[in-house]
């Protein structure tokens, strides 16, 4: 039951969702007072100009990728750990498995393995129930990599974790059964500090290697470069408002795991 309400509250305070409610809630006053419409409508205005605005989305996002920034080249570990959330399963009319935009996170692990920076990898994530019967995304991961070149004997599922708690819980048993101390742990820098915190609780010593940036440096030179790309970067845009909004999400998934004792 925690797992359906951690994914249908926050689409409740999601810059799109609350603002949904706030029009819903002016329609509802509406119905008696009319002119009272005017400053639910304003608020719900209000809320997607800023989320939608790419100075507030790139902030937020940036404020998550750049915490853990490797200090140089990352270090060997005795084996890669990595998250799912990046893959969907070969299911009609789909003719493979296909990556979401967190697919980079599979491509960097097979490339961490291929530097030869450890030996394994643990790719964990199982399948939701109630979102249907694919295969657990650590199988397609499994997949991806082995397409990628990785030998199938140096890869390892974890296929419960349906969370990043779990994720750290389910993984903590497979990293204690080979007698690993150390690993790199590959998921999308937005994600990054969630995780870290979360493996960190479990006392799993783990070095970041984060992947799937949204906000790099030339990104913020464009930002203002010239007086035609400041005016478009103020106007509403959908993917800055999903860049906010996945922001959000990670700001919200931090404050919830805190609240449960996961970090």
């Amino acid at each position: 039951m925690f797992l359906f309400f951690s994914k249908l509250l926050p689409l409740l305070v999601y810059p799109l969702g609350l603002a949904t409610l706030i029009l819903l809630l002016g329609l509802i006053i509406g119905w008696k007072r009319p002119y009272f419409t005017l400053f639910p409508m304003g608020i719900a205005l209000l809320v997607l100009f800023i989320a939608s605005n790419a100075w507030v989305s790139s902030r937020l996002v940036q404020s998550l990728e750049w915490q853990h920034l490797p200090d140089g080249e990352l270090p060997q570990a005795e084996a890669i750990i990595l998250l799912g959330g990046s893959t969907q399963a070969p299911i009609p009319p789909r003719q493979t498995i296909e990556i979401t935009e967190a697919g980079d996170r599979v491509f960097y692990a097979a490339h961490l393995y291929q530097q030869e920076k450890a030996p394994l990898i643990i790719a964990t994530g199982g399948q939701i129930s109630w979102l249907g019967k694919e295969q657990p995304e650590a199988t397609n991961m499994k997949q991806l990599l082995v397409k990628m070149g990785v030998p199938e004997s140096d890869i390892v599922e974890e296929t419960q974790a349906l969370n990043t708690h779990d994720n750290a819980v389910y993984t903590k048993e497979i990293l204690e059964a080979n007698g690993i101390e150390q690993s790199l742990l590959v998921t999308s820098a937005s994600h990054m500090p969630r995780s870290m915190l979360t493996f960190q609780k479990q006392e799993i010593d783990v070095i970041a290697a984060p992947t799937d940036f949204t906000i790099t440096q030339q990104h913020w030179e464009q930002l203002q470069a010239t007086p035609q790309s400041t005016v478009i970067n103020f106007l509403p845009n959908v993917e800055h408002l999903k860049n906010t909004t996945e922001a959000l999400k990670e700001y919200i998934g931090i404050v919830v795991y805190w609240l449960r004792g996961w970090i």
